[in-house]
């Protein structure tokens, strides 16, 4: 038996450190370099970090409370872009939808979340649930939206997943729907008793000026350090998720009440052309996932023209808001029991 035992590379000669063995590939051998020529190599330059620039501010910002209080309309209206979609059904956003404004020296990076679920215990509602936690455990400031006047059960599961240290603004949204404004003052004393907000600011989400005063309230809590984004970002999400939550927003809108919240719907297809009228253009196919059949003839409607007005709303929007032609084909499919299955509610894309 052999008792010869390998050198340790540090006990080697300099001439035994230098030839190294080639390495053998099947049918191939690559000598690698020795160390005169590492040596000639030019130095690997330094990554880059971001250089501070005096004055800026950047913070993550969460807007969170229970399902249909407007907090998808008050995303969009802060960014001044329409990123997230909206329907009067209640738990339209299923994602944690990142929104970037960039005004002045400062950078707010706000993050909509699902309304908390405290009725149904399906997989996607847990789902939903665990990105809602999430995103308001490591934020600069919270944006807990209520309706102004009002304050649910719901409400309350939502307050009480705050976390102590961070600072939470009370939004009194839909103000404009209360007729006697002298209400809202015993109200809001009512809501300090609750919990400790910093501040209160009842509002509109769709009014400019509501809007202005509170993203000149939010930039006081955003930490000085550089910005995250490039100044033109608007969102962290993909074009394609763009798509998918757009299809699903036309949807909705489109079936009312009829058809069950727990439709989805999945991207097959985004491909990106080189256009001969247009900058750029792309080709978009979807299937929109129902649990019934009685759900699917829904969403098809009278010889189809239900599915062909969900398509051309969602290519008319997609076209503003990508800045390209679009060309869409949509596909309506069953998966009975898909809500309560976590691996296909995985499979969709959810958390």
């Amino acid at each position: 038996m052999s008792t010869d035992k390998k050198t340790p590379e540090t006990e080697r000669t300099p001439h035994e450190q230098t030839l190294r063995r080639p390495v053998q590939i099947a049918g191939v051998t690559i000598q690698p370099r020795d160390a005169s020529e590492d040596a000639a190599l030019p130095p690997v330059a330094p990554v880059p970090t971001p250089v501070p620039v005096e004055g800026q501010r950047c913070g993550l910002v969460a807007i969170v409370g229970k399902p249909n209080v407007g907090k998808s309309t008050l995303l969009n209206a802060l960014v001044g872009q329409k990123i997230s979609i909206t329907s009067r059904k209640a738990q339209t956003t299923r994602h944690r939808i990142t929104g970037i404004r960039t005004q002045g020296a400062a950078q707010y990076v706000f993050v909509d979340t699902p309304g908390f679920q405290t009725i149904h215990g399906t997989a996607l509602n847990k789902s939903l649930n665990k990105t809602v936690v999430g995103a308001v455990s490591d934020v600069d400031l919270v944006l807990f939206v209520v309706e102004a006047g009002s304050f649910t059960t719901a409400d309350a599961k939502v307050l009480a997943l705050l976390k102590p240290g961070i600072p939470v603004l009370l939004v009194a949204n839909k103000l404009d729907n209360v007729h006697r404004r002298g209400d809202i003052a015993p109200w809001l004393q009512s809501m300090q008793e609750r919990h400790a907000f910093t501040e209160f600011v009842p509002m509109s989400a769709k009014q400019p000026k509501d809007i202005e005063r509170l993203l000149g309230i939010c930039e006081k809590y955003l930490p000085e350090q550089p910005w995250w984004h490039a100044e033109d970002e608007l969102t962290d999400r993909s074009e394609k998720f763009l798509a998918s939550e757009m299809v699903r927003e036309k949807l909705f809108r489109l079936t009312g009440d009829e058809l069950p919240y727990t439709s989805t719907v999945v991207i097959d297809k985004f491909e990106e052309e080189a256009g001969r009228t247009a900058k750029r253009m792309l080709r978009i196919a979807a299937t929109i996932v129902v649990e019934r059949e009685g759900h699917k003839a829904m969403v098809i409607g009278d010889k189809g023209e239900k599915l062909k007005r969900i398509g051309t709303e969602t290519r008319v929007e997609l076209e503003k808001l990508l800045d390209a032609k679009v060309f869409i084909e949509l596909w309506v499919k069953v998966r009975s029991g898909w809500a309560d299955d976590e691996a296909r509610v995985r499979s969709f894309g959810y958390e």
